[in-house]
């Protein structure tokens, strides 16, 4: 028994015609870039109107500063001596006990005049302290 070979002819093509399928599938997705922002649409609200309200500044840390000659401004006010701005944060820490600090110190200043005043403030009872950079 012998198999006669088929000429490209005759025969049943085994090969899947992949270009309808692209086609579809590329109506699909116009279809979806069409209708998608469609869906997300918001119902449209008309606020209601309220009076200005100013911030809370309860919550805002302190501002603590040493410019390079050494003097010491709390919340830009200036301080005479360690003692006056221990007291004044004492009264602080006395109104709000989760106070926290920004200390701003001159890159200039004496390290021994920061160390001076962070010891100040530790013994004032202020716990959060950060120091406050700028970005090179």
């Amino acid at each position: 028994m012998a198999f006669k070979p088929q000429s490209e002819d005759e025969g049943a093509m085994s090969e899947i015609n992949v270009t309808p399928l692209v086609d579809v599938m590329l109506v699909l997705v116009i279809i979806l870039l069409v209708t998608a922002p469609m869906l997300t649409q918001s119902v449209r609200v008309t606020l209601p109107k309220t009076a200005e309200t100013t911030a809370d500044t309860k919550d805002q840390p302190l501002q603590l500063g040493i410019d390079a000659q050494g003097a010491i401004t709390l919340n830009k006010l200036p301080m005479a001596d360690l003692a006056a701005l221990e007291t004044a944060l004492k009264n602080e820490l006395a109104q709000n006990p989760e106070i926290g600090l920004h200390l701003y110190a001159d890159q200039d200043v004496v390290y021994s005049k920061v160390a001076e005043v962070m010891a100040t403030v530790q013994h004032a009872g202020i716990a959060k302290i950060a120091f406050v950079t700028v970005e090179q």
